[in-house]
């Protein structure tokens, strides 16, 4: 892994795909431990966390974690989750937060050497190399250690470095899942877990 305490680094952690990942990996976040990780070995200029949140409810699964992320060194950025119902009557949730991430990745560039981003959706290789070009070191965080893999090939490669969240875990696991989330074998490949619409999971903070 390379980082460097001498560069001006900023995480950019789409949440719904790091608690995806995450969890199919078998491990709570401990973000406390995630934020001091880094921090420890690069110059942390400011750490983005992404979640789209229900707001059909008084009161949301999420906003403990969401106030205390704010109190505690990360820069939140929130917008309304959609939730509909499709043509079988099943509930349905998405709420993606790429163009948040991609906006703030394109403004941050300029007044940073490194961006960490977690997420392995393909889409982003093109704000990836734009980035680049603007002289940005780019790292990913996701995994390949999941059936499908949950890091595109083409974002992998436009990587200045790929880091494998479960090799990184231990540095910031709040606890172990005794039953991880099983992964379909036979499923067709995934554009990313935080893209995807599925039915409620009693598990996900979201549903």
């Amino acid at each position: 892994m390379n980082l460097q305490k001498t560069e001006k680094t900023c995480l950019f952690i789409d949440g719904s795909s790091l608690y995806s990942t995450s969890r199919s990996l078998g491990f709570d976040v401990d973000y406390k431990k995630l934020l001091d990780f880094f921090a420890a070995k690069t110059h942390i200029i400011r750490a983005y966390y992404y979640a789209a949140i229900l707001d059909t409810e008084d009161y949301s699964p999420l906003k403990p974690l969401t106030d205390w992320l704010s109190y505690n060194g990360y820069f939140l950025v929130t917008k309304p989750a959609r939730e509909f119902t499709d043509s079988t009557g099943k509930r349905r949730v998405k709420g993606n937060m790429a163009i948040e991430i991609a906006v703030d990745m394109m403004e941050m560039a300029p007044h940073i050497d490194h961006a960490i981003l977690f997420s392995g959706d393909s889409d982003f290789r093109r704000v990836v190399e734009a980035v680049q070009r603007q002289g940005t070191r780019v790292s990913v965080v996701s995994s390949m250690r999941s059936t499908p893999p949950l890091i595109g090939d083409d974002l992998r490669r436009q990587a200045d470095q790929f880091l494998e969240l479960s090799a990184l875990a231990g540095n910031f696991t709040r606890r172990q899942t005794e039953n991880p989330r099983p992964v379909r074998t036979n499923a067709p490949p995934v554009r990313h877990p935080a893209d995807q619409m599925s039915e409620p999971d009693e598990d996900d903070p979201l549903s």
